[in-house]
């Protein structure tokens, strides 16, 4: 082990980095926090410069004044500071259970300042207080005793701020110690710290922009929001603005950010500094992509003439290409000091040049990235590709990792949400790895399999291997394997019909709240298919009422932003579920992934669907087409949820995205009028109706090269 150091918003950040190098002489673990966390008493915000959590040497807070007391007065100042910071550290944790022993700290705090050089402090101080410099710190620190890990892990949770994150269901209605509600308080009590990956990428905010990526459910969302609230907290005067791409985020990442706040200065934000805005906006809320334009002087384009204009799926990329070309001509001034952006994999290229341009020098932009939300990205865009380049080609952005500084580009590997089942069980699913006519894609670089916390377990990570892959054990949380069993993690159901299906789910539901002493919103029912979403949704929904259910429809029973009502079962289709989840999800119509039409959308949707779940997940469906997806997941459970299929090879690969590209009905209408063309030939030309010499030769000798280069002879 070694003393990890998150490098946050420090004062003089020179000197803090110093101090960190002096303690890491003395420590060997533990974790030092440079500009966190910040403190709230009931009058006034308290800034703690560096606060060290060690087994070895106990809680330890430091001060870094610019100058040394030059007399007796100054001394007082200096002494209450130090008394101050105590009072307020000592408040912050005796909130927490953990900390106590009956009516006192569990934890001693040891408070020291240390100061620009070689001081001698007043011989009558109190306990605990340390005056030095740089050159004598290491030493005190060497001398102070340390706590038990119980201690130092309930220390680390009260600093961090998880514990307000999302608070703990009291669940008072739970009496079996052994139901699913029983379960649920356990996992939701075992997500009380941040692991080393998130702390780091919610602290350390380096001069410029940030990417932090990983999984579905590794965080990312809850980083950056405890990010916005601190740097809202340290620098109140900055305009920050906090943006997303599903509609449904806004009320988790709104109490998110209002909870951390509170946390940090004892008060709710200010919503003209801190803004909390959907990526696009609507005629009733402004967006950030609507800001932009009130801020370039023009008028946001809305949905109607977004849709009309550039298609459904293109839409909101075209309107942000408009308004990057008037941006370029008219050069408006930068308007923002912090633009966070989540849900980054599903905004186009467009939109973050234009926060580029509207965010001030030094351009702190932070991204997070979903690693594989799309299962047949070719590879993550490069910050050149999101952000362009400059007049002479150069790169705006670099995310490049130094020593000693704030990291730029973090990972989170460990996956939170979902079981090791669930996910090995989604990619499978996702990218065809026991389909029956073979794999339907893959991602340009192998290795990432390693990224998102896959282990080899035979062949290796090469383009054109034959490859078997299973979770990482420390790639999930401990309380998946120690409280869920891998039969009742993930089950699927197939049924002859439709009926047969909902009825099912009714009376699972029923047992659900009777039995499992689950509550309504512990349970989300997803629709894959989002076209068929309003008319097939009434049909469940009064199966589920004729068993005594309540249930609504997102979006339409309910606002675009309310996901779960309460005494209510949430039913929603992938673009409503995308960015939620809940402990029970039920994926029903899942044949709708097995035709070969789209494949790819529709296995990226269940891929989605199935990732929406935090502790079980039922995969139904019916008829032939559940078939496939059933075989698909008995071979997963099978193979111990490995992961074994052939990496294509780079010309594979290729050849494997025109052929499962998504088609639009223009171009499904124009494959079918060739085809149909191509079948007259041939039969006319078996027929021994035509003759190849009838073909134009300029056209019969383009036929014939593509040919060639469609259908080389070495696939290798």
């Amino acid at each position: 082990m070694s003393l990890q150091v998150v490098y946050g918003e420090s004062r003089d950040r020179i000197r803090a980095s110093l101090l960190a190098e002096q303690l890491r002489e003395v420590a060997d673990e533990g974790t030092v926090y440079l500009g966190y966390p910040v403190l709230a008493t009931a009058d006034e915000t308290v800034e703690v410069d560096a606060l060290m959590i060690s087994r070895a040497h106990g809680l330890v807070a430091f001060l870094l004044p610019e100058s040394i007391p030059q007399d007796a007065t100054e001394w007082e100042e200096a002494q209450t500071r130090q008394d101050r910071l105590y009072d307020v550290l000592d408040s912050t944790l005796s909130k927490h259970g953990a900390l106590r022993r009956r009516r006192s700290l569990a934890v001693d705090i040891t408070t020291v300042t240390v100061f620009p050089g070689p001081v001698e402090a007043p011989a009558s101080d109190a306990e605990g207080s340390i005056y030095c410099d740089l050159q004598d710190v290491a030493a005190q620190i060497a001398q102070l005793p340390g706590m038990d890990e119980s201690l130092e892990r309930a220390v680390q949770a009260a600093l961090q701020r998880v514990t307000t994150m999302k608070p703990v269901k009291k669940r008072a209605a739970v009496q079996d110690d052994a139901s699913r509600g029983a379960v649920l308080k356990v996992i939701e009590a075992g997500i009380a710290n941040l692991d080393q990956w998130q702390k780091q990428a919610a602290i350390e905010t380096p001069e410029g922009p940030q990417r932090i990526r990983g999984l579905a459910g590794s965080g990312k969302t809850v980083v950056l929001a405890l990010k916005a609230a601190y740097l809202h907290t340290q620098h109140p005067e900055w305009r920050i603005a906090f943006t997303y791409y599903s509609r449904a985020l806004q009320e988790q990442i709104y109490n998110l950010v209002t909870r951390f706040a509170f946390e940090f200065s004892n008060d709710r934000p200010d919503e003209e500094s801190l803004q909390i805005m959907h990526s696009w906006g609507s005629a009733s809320r402004a967006g950030l992509y609507s800001e932009m334009a009130r801020a370039a002087g023009t008028t946001a384009r809305d949905w109607n003439y977004a849709r009309a204009t550039y298609g459904m799926n293109d839409a909101f990329q075209g309107v942000c290409r408009e308004l990057l070309m008037i941006v370029k001509e008219t050069r408006p001034d930068p308007v923002f000091d912090v633009v966070l952006i989540d849900e980054a994999q599903d905004l186009p290229p467009e939109f973050f040049q234009l926060v580029y341009h509207f965010t001030k020098n030094p351009k702190r932009i932070v991204w997070g990235y979903d690693e594989l939300q799309k299962l047949s990205e070719s590879a993550m865009p490069s910050t050149d590709e999101l952000f362009g380049t400059g007049p002479e080609g150069e790169s705006l952005v670099s995310i490049v990792n130094r020593d000693k500084e704030p990291r730029k580009d973090v990972v989170l590997p460990v996956c939170y949400r979902n079981t090791p089942w669930a996910l090995a069980t989604a990619h499978a699913l996702g990218i065809g790895a026991y389909r029956e006519s073979g794999l339907l894609q893959h991602f340009d670089d192998p290795e990432l399999w390693a990224d998102i916390g896959y282990e080899t377990v035979r062949g290796e990570l090469s383009l054109g291997s034959h490859v078997a892959l299973r979770r990482k054990h420390d790639s999930a949380p401990a309380y998946f394997r120690e409280q869920l069993t891998i039969d009742d993690a993930v089950v699927m159901q197939a049924f002859d019909s439709q009926e047969a299906q909902d009825i099912w789910v009714a009376r699972q539901i029923q047992q659900n709240l009777a039995e499992d002493e689950l509550e309504h919103d512990d349970i989300l029912i997803v629709l894959p298919d989002v076209y068929r979403a309003k008319s097939r949704a009434p049909r469940l929904m009064r199966t589920l009422r004729e068993h005594g259910i309540p249930s609504h429809l997102v979006g339409v029973s309910t606002s675009a932003d309310t996901v779960f009502v309460k005494d209510s079962i949430a039913l929603a289709h992938i673009f409503r579920a995308k960015g939620n989840e809940a402990p029970m999800v039920y994926v029903i119509d899942a044949q709708y992934a097995a035709r070969d039409y789209n494949a790819v959308t529709r296995r990226n949707t269940l891929f989605t669907a199935i990732t929406r779940s935090r502790a079980w997940v039922r995969i139904v469906g019916y008829g032939s087409g559940m078939d496939v997806i059933s075989n698909e997941i008995d071979t997963v459970r099978e193979k111990g949820f490995e992961l074994e299929f052939t990496i294509p090879s780079r010309a594979t690969l290729d050849r494997m995205r025109r052929v499962n590209r998504e088609q639009s009905a223009e171009s499904r209408r124009s494959v079918r009028q060739a085809t149909e063309g191509l079948q007259m030939f041939m039969e006319a030309y078996e027929a021994e109706e035509i003759d190849l010499d009838d073909i134009p030769p300029a056209l019969r000798t383009r036929l014939v090269t593509k040919l060639r280069e469609e259908l080389p002879g070495d696939d290798a």
